[in-house]
């Protein structure tokens, strides 16, 4: 193995944790088919559906559900805060500002998961950040800014505007809690991911609570929209965040924050294949941009030989 070659375990979580990016990808398509169901609504349907399913293979496995459950204090805190505080900042911000503003700004989490990664000790396995990493995150920023700002990004761009302060400050605050938890999680690589069927729990709870605090009830209508919310359960607000927990604890996280660019650009591209969306120069210039960053943050890892 080369001076600057991965474990293979490393490598392998790596691997692991860009698969929740693949995943991530559908959420548009199946917000979009799920209907008029409210944003929150939408987040505490999913989430009650992975919890549930959760619960159904613990019982499987003849297990205790509630020995999941029995975390300490710190790891509660960090899992609800990953999870419910990130969708409820994020809903927040893109209902008080502008969306696709409050999108690009709620797109830096992938940069600061790179940059924080350099705020780890030694101890915790992730290497010495590189210019590499660095460069191709912020190629990864370039072409998400293409795809959430569209041609608006040619005539002017983000403007900050006074008015939604509120909403650009939950916007950031939802790009903190999300890039704060992926490697934060890393100081609890102890802990089983399993851990995280009971934080889709208490995020359901959450969340309910939050929708019929701040939404309207709108259930899902026919068999499409009913089929697109339990697509969301078992994919994108589901099997992602478990092995996105496996990544960010056991993988290497520069990577998989350069990489997590990827996803708005798939699902722009699934959203294009159904004709949902137009395909543009500008998505095809963004595609090279998001592509040649992930590959640039990952030229160890691709280097490596076992």
């Amino acid at each position: 193995m080369n001076a600057t070659a991965q474990p293979k375990t490393t490598r392998r979580a790596t691997l692991i944790g860009l698969s929740a990016v693949l995943i991530w990808s559908t959420l548009a398509i199946f917000g979009a088919l799920a209907g008029d169901v409210p944003p929150l609504q939408l987040v505490a349907m999913a989430f009650t559906i992975v919890f549930a399913l959760a619960v159904a293979i613990w019982l499987a496995r003849g297990e205790n559900p509630l020995d999941h459950m029995r975390q300490p204090a710190p790891v509660w805190a960090l899992g609800i805060a990953g999870l419910f505080g990130y969708h409820l900042l994020y809903f927040v911000g893109i209902q008080n500002a502008p969306p696709a503003d409050a999108n690009l700004i709620n797109y830096l989490w992938p940069m600061l998961i790179v940059l924080f990664s350099a705020l780890l000790p030694s101890s915790s396995g992730v290497g010495r950040l590189r210019w590499f990493h660095l460069a191709g995150a912020g190629l990864g920023l370039a072409g998400t800014a293409l795809i959430v700002m569209g041609d608006g990004l040619w005539n002017g761009g983000l403007r900050v505007r006074a008015e939604y302060g509120g909403g650009y400050l939950a916007a950031v605050g939802a790009a903190l809690a999300w890039s704060g938890y992926s490697v934060l999680s890393r100081r609890f690589a102890h802990v089983s991911t399993d851990a995280v069927g009971a934080f889709c729990g208490g995020t359901a709870v959450l969340a309910w609570v939050a929708h019929f605090a701040l939404e309207a009830t709108v259930w899902p209508t026919g068999t499409v929209a009913w089929l697109a919310v339990l697509g969301l359960g078992l994919g994108p607000v589901g099997t992602a965040f478990f092995v996105w927990d496996h990544g960010v604890k056991h993988g290497d996280l520069r990577v998989l924050g350069a990489a997590a660019y990827a996803a708005p650009l798939l699902s722009t591209l699934l959203l294009v294949t159904y004709g949902l969306a137009a395909g543009t120069w500008t998505l095809a210039l963004a595609c090279g941009l998001i592509m040649g960053g992930g590959l640039l943050a990952a030229r160890e890892m691709l280097s490596a030989r076992t």
